[in-house]
């Protein structure tokens, strides 16, 4: 795969811009913001999607298959980390010496000048960015912002606004969150994820400190992760002049401290921060996003909002594309789509789910996410799928940037189960859509988790759902004909 360069000397002026892979959440968002600023845009990527239908109605021209014959007149090329290095785009770029830039380099580009507020962590980074940007909407601001999922209220998951902020979901997975000039950081977490590109759980947990340690302004960082707290740690004695640095989380000694969590149906929870109490409810489920709105709350009182004002506009986020996301209800079963890719992802999505499924069951479709994570957390994966859904279906491994590895397969996860007789590995997606629906009943909510593809079985899955439902009427006419 293509990580990026931070030798390489980025020209002043980058002309055409030219992406590939640009129908990602990440790369769809920072080319929506180039058009925003009137340069010309073209790209290519494998599938169409709805983030290409919007490009092209802003005026990008987007080509569907990957060509050497698509970079056309473009003077820089923009890649991703998921692009491998025998794209013949990018071989072209290489041979005609343009300037080849990873996506987090454009975007550091784009945020010059900027005062910028970075969000990183191995997990709820979009979920935290999406309650910062509609935080500050909400008290008026008007920042730019990319984030790496739709947020539900705006439709879009980035935008260039007035104001001197610019909100960033900063990805760690391949270092590119080191690139930043970042003023505002959050941690929301250093759980080990990524060892493939850090190689060690040292080496991971000091890229974070090395992120956090360059903030100019303010570090935010969680209280409750062991790893968050060991960078808090390590960053005493790196913090820059003027750097202040607040905690969040339950932990009795956290500067934002939450408490009181209620999370029947959507989260309820009071943070005590500076003497006084504020309490609210937010829009969605889950007592992950309690913590994950502390966070943001830190950020914004930080930047110097009203904390009470803070908290009320964090409560309108309705979330983003892809985490608990609902896509149709067929015979009373329940079907959404999840982007959880770690264990401590899929517990978190799974502990949300249960406290609104009422007395219906939950019933997991995991898609193992890369061989190497899959290699190194099977047991992980198949001990949280079998403690927080009722029945799990494991797909096949979705390899993403890597190359097969012999052996690892989605039997991995479902070999290491307990009871053989709450899960099933069924690689093969039709075979897996319909097997689910035999066994959802009425108030069951079938949950897909995954970063890869497996959003794409959806429409299999609620097909699958209404031919069931189609043979049972069929059934019940054909006996009363009887």
């Amino acid at each position: 795969m293509i990580k990026p360069d931070p030798t390489i000397e980025i020209p002043e002026e980058l002309g055409r811009l030219h992406f590939v892979g640009i129908g990602g959440a990440g790369m769809s968002g920072i080319a929506r913001l180039f058009l925003d600023a009137g340069y010309t845009v073209t790209g290519s990527d494998v599938r169409d999607s709805s983030n290409i239908d919007a490009l092209r109605e802003q005026g990008a021209t987007v080509t569907i298959g990957h060509d050497a014959a698509n970079v056309g007149e473009a003077q820089t090329l923009v890649v991703t980390s998921a692009l491998w290095a025998d794209n013949p785009e990018y071989l072209l770029a290489k041979e005609r010496g343009l300037p080849v830039l990873h996506r987090s380099q454009a975007l550091a580009w784009l945020i010059n000048r900027h005062r910028l507020v970075a969000v990183a962590g191995a997990h709820g980074k979009t979920t935290s960015t999406g309650m910062i940007i509609t935080g500050l909407l909400g008290l008026g601001a008007d920042p730019s912002f990319v984030n790496g999922g739709v947020i539900e209220s705006l439709g879009v998951s980035s935008a260039s606004g007035s104001d001197d902020l610019f909100v960033v979901e900063a990805d760690e997975s391949d270092g590119s969150f080191l690139l930043y000039d970042t003023a505002v950081a959050l941690i929301t977490n250093v759980d080990p994820d990524h060892l493939d590109h850090y190689g060690s759980l040292e080496a991971f947990r000091e890229a974070f400190v090395t992120f956090a340690s360059s903030a100019s302004e303010l570090v935010v960082v969680s209280s409750d992760d062991p790893g968050a707290v060991a960078v808090t740690k390590d960053l005493e004695g790196r913090a820059t002049g003027g750097q202040k640095v607040v905690t969040f989380g339950e932990d009795a000694a956290a500067e934002v401290r939450v408490r009181d969590i209620v999370t029947r149906g959507p989260v309820a929870f009071t943070i005590d921060y500076a003497g006084a109490s504020y309490s609210a409810t937010l829009r969605i489920p889950g007592r992950h996003n309690a913590i994950n709105a502390a966070g943001a709350f830190a950020v914004l009182a930080g930047l110097g909002f009203d904390p009470a004002g803070s908290l009320a506009a964090i409560a309108e986020f309705g979330g983003t594309e892809r985490r608990f996301e609902l896509h149709g209800t067929v015979r009373g079963v329940s079907v959404y789509d999840d982007y959880a890719h770690h264990p401590t992802e899929v517990a978190a999505a799974l502990s949300a789910a249960r406290t609104v499924v009422g007395d219906g069951r939950i019933i997991a479709v995991h898609q193992p996410h890369l061989y190497s994570r899959t290699r190194l957390f099977a047991g992980e994966f198949a001990e949280t799928l079998e403690r927080y859904a009722d029945h799990t279906v494991v797909l096949d491994v979705y390899g993403a940037r890597e190359d097969p590895e012999p052996g690892v397969t989605g039997e991995l996860v479902s070999a290491r189960f307990d009871d053989a007789s709450h899960v099933a590995f069924v690689p093969d997606w039709q075979a897996a859509a319909d097997y689910t629906a035999t066994i959802a009943r009425e108030g069951d909510f079938v949950i897909t988790l995954g970063c890869g593809d497996v959003y794409r079985i959806v429409p299999q899955l609620l097909d699958a759902l209404r031919s069931t439902e189609a043979d049972a009427e069929g059934t019940v006419r054909g006996s009363a004909r009887g």
